[in-house]
């Protein structure tokens, strides 16, 4: 299937048959493909001003990073392009902050993350990654990084040291097959965090800007981390705009020439990622995200089937897990597609859904149908060979 064309929550293919979007890019495209406010404001901009590079200032990135720090509550934030990028700028915060303000012994820093993790595709992140296959062929790789169980406070509090200068963590695992941790988890390692001086920093590059029903996943805690990595939808699904967005204590210890990049905080990313935070708010689709979150998980939650092992999600960020012994994931993402729903798997082993967050009731309904449909193709399949 190859995309010609997408507006709203639906996609075209070179031949005209249309497709529900039930992925938006990994929540890149939350608002919708191709939003007009969005659109409006990326051709106005590129009229005027594009790119001229951080040696210069420019009147939109100002507004931007203030936005920013206002929906955060953070205090400071640093541009940048894709999410890899801002991961790479939050890591090289945590080390040197480690070192000038916690004062570990230099080249001792160390960061601990979560088995199953995505943060990105850079020759350092895949380096602690837990996937084999994003590992293979790319070694050596950077040490300094320990992996604990996600979702086990008990198992971070034990892994922490006194190298120890940062706890990167998604709030949930998105590539990892959309895995919530038990309420109160973050809430837990905020506190263990703050209590042993480690910064607590989150990847909500997927799980913020609205996808799981509040504006960062970590709200769902109501955790108010030491920084906040952000990308993907930040881009109105135009342009790769991301950002590390953290508190003056973290960000104290850049200097002019310690961190750069060409095209990090280019007006014309500043003012689409304006425009859809704008959008976000006033158009309500966060407040969409939750309401119909709720709905899309009790109806797919109606699906009855022998391959379902689990349905699970928050928000607009749901996936639903099969049982491997019959069948996988990718065989029921394919017969989806060719009943006009665009969605992925998982390592074969769960399905996520995440539509833009403009989709309606209707639209879900039918997709429901669809998936529906699918599962009853294949138990029909499953009762004639038993």
């Amino acid at each position: 299937m190859v995309i010609a064309h997408g507006e709203g929550v639906w996609l075209w293919d070179e031949h005209g048959r249309r497709y529900l979007d039930m992925m938006s890019a990994y929540s890149s495209v939350s608002h919708g493909h191709a939003h007009p406010r969005i659109v409006a404001a990326l051709v106005a901009q590129a009229q005027r001003l594009s790119v001229t590079s951080r040696a210069f200032f420019n009147n939109k990135l100002p507004l931007f990073l203030k936005r920013l720090t206002e929906v955060t509550g953070l205090d400071r934030a640093l541009p940048s392009n894709g999410g890899a990028e801002a991961v790479e700028t939050a890591l090289k915060a945590a080390r040197k902050w480690g070192y000038k303000i916690k004062g570990i012994p230099d080249g001792q820093a160390e960061v601990i993350v979560c088995d199953g993790n995505f943060h990105g595709r850079s020759i350092t992140i895949v380096g602690f990654s837990s996937e084999a296959q994003y590992r293979d062929g790319f070694g050596p790789f950077a040490p300094g990084f320990r992996s604990i169980p996600f979702g086990d406070s008990r198992a971070l509090e034990a892994a922490i040291t006194p190298n120890t200068a940062a706890f990167l963590v998604e709030p949930i695992q998105g590539e990892g097959g959309i895995v919530v941790p038990a309420s109160g988890y973050l809430a837990q390692c905020a506190r263990i965090c703050r209590e042993r001086g480690v910064l607590l920093i989150c990847d909500e590059i997927q799980t913020g800007m609205g996808r799981t029903g509040k504006f960062l996943a970590s709200q769902h805690d109501d955790v108010r981390p030491d920084g906040v990595i952000l990308g993907k939808a930040l881009g109105g699904g135009m342009l790769p705009v991301s950002a590390f967005v953290a508190t003056n204590d973290v960000m104290q210890v850049f200097h002019p020439g310690d961190h750069g990049s060409t095209f990090g905080g280019n007006p014309l990313a500043a003012a689409v990622g304006l425009e859809a935070l704008a959008v976000l708010f006033e158009e309500k689709l966060i407040e969409r995200s939750a309401e119909l979150g709720d709905y899309l998980l009790a109806q797919l939650k109606t699906v009855r089937s022998p391959l379902i092992r689990d349905v699970r999600g928050r928000g607009l960020f749901i996936g639903l897990e099969i049982d491997t012994r019959k069948t996988d994931a990718r065989t029921i993402v394919r017969r989806l597609l060719q009943r006009g729903v665009l969605s992925k798997d998982t390592h074969s082993t769960a399905i996520r859904f995440a539509p833009p967050l403009v989709i309606d009731r209707e639209q879900i309904d039918w997709a429901v149908e669809q998936v529906r449909a699918v599962f009853d193709e294949l138990g029909t399949g499953l009762r004639k060979a038993a």
